[in-house]
């Protein structure tokens, strides 16, 4: 299958200019960047897709064999930029897809310049020392919740996500995304993102690497962005002033000029 059809991959912005490479989170697609692009597109050749299962992707291509790891996004990523050819991208993941760039940039760190992880999380749960943002009985609740009424699970959990309730506008759209999405594949998505463990795979990371992560993030607390910074050796960490787990919507241009810093720096 052609991977550009699979994935819905469009590529916009400057000709010759570094490139980009923009990956949603659970429950989006890549509409979520379209308030970043514009303000990158001058500079950065910028790749979008969606992954399987989500927004404009050939739903086809879904298999809950390849889908139940993040392994099959993983494999997605890498076979979009073979297809592509554009030389090493700036991969920038958003959430859950900034685990599929580790996996990815440890896999073939040859395809990639720079991952920017944004609201990043190796792991949901909280695990002794480790602060995940989450006991194991709230993700058995969330997926429990999920599976009984994901409609109703949708129009609770969005605002949360998006935190920003001065904004009730960008609440409904995450609720809007979350309800495009056909539920099967939702829910094994979440639970491949909520049960994931990614910790030990960040001490394999040789890319440059800057975690971004935001001032207030209900999904992944600030103590979340510091252990992935202190796993992935050298890389860099900044807090955008950004409340909620989606800095792309709430935040575009703190969002915007962080990547914009650190990809391709002298």
């Amino acid at each position: 299958m052609d991977v550009r059809i699979r994935n819905r991959v469009t590529v916009t912005g400057r000709d010759g200019g570094p490139v980009l490479m923009l990956a949603h989170g659970f429950g989006c697609d890549q509409n979520m960047w379209r308030l970043v692009v514009p303000l990158l597109a001058d500079r950065f050749r910028v790749v979008l897709f969606d992954h399987v299962g989500a927004g404009r992707s050939d739903l086809s291509a879904w298999t809950p064999e390849r889908y139940a790891t993040l392994e099959g996004y993983t494999e997605d990523i890498i076979e979009i930029c073979h297809d592509l050819a554009l030389g090493p991208v700036a991969f920038v993941g958003h959430s859950v897809s900034s685990m599929m760039g580790v996996l990815a940039a440890v896999r073939e760190p040859e395809l990639f310049s720079e991952l920017i992880l944004l609201a990043p999380s190796p792991r949901y749960i909280d695990d002794g020392a480790y602060r995940g943002g989450f006991s194991a009985a709230d993700i058995d609740e969330l997926l429990e919740s999920m599976e009984s009424n994901y409609l109703g699970w949708s129009g609770a959990m969005a605002p949360v996500i998006m935190g920003n309730p001065d904004r009730p506008e960008l609440g409904e759209e995450l609720t809007n995304s979350f309800c495009r999405t056909d539920p099967e594949i939702a829910r094994l998505f979440a639970r491949t993102t909520f049960l994931s463990d990614n910790r030990a795979d960040l001490a394999e990371v040789t890319v440059p690497t800057l975690v971004a992560q935001c001032s207030n993030d209900a999904i992944a607390p600030r103590e979340v962005g510091a252990f992935v910074h202190q796993r992935i050796r050298g890389s860099e960490l900044v807090t955008l002033e950004a409340t909620g787990h989606c800095p792309q919507l709430s935040a575009p241009e703190a969002t915007a000029a962080a990547i914009s810093a650190f990809v391709r720096r002298p």
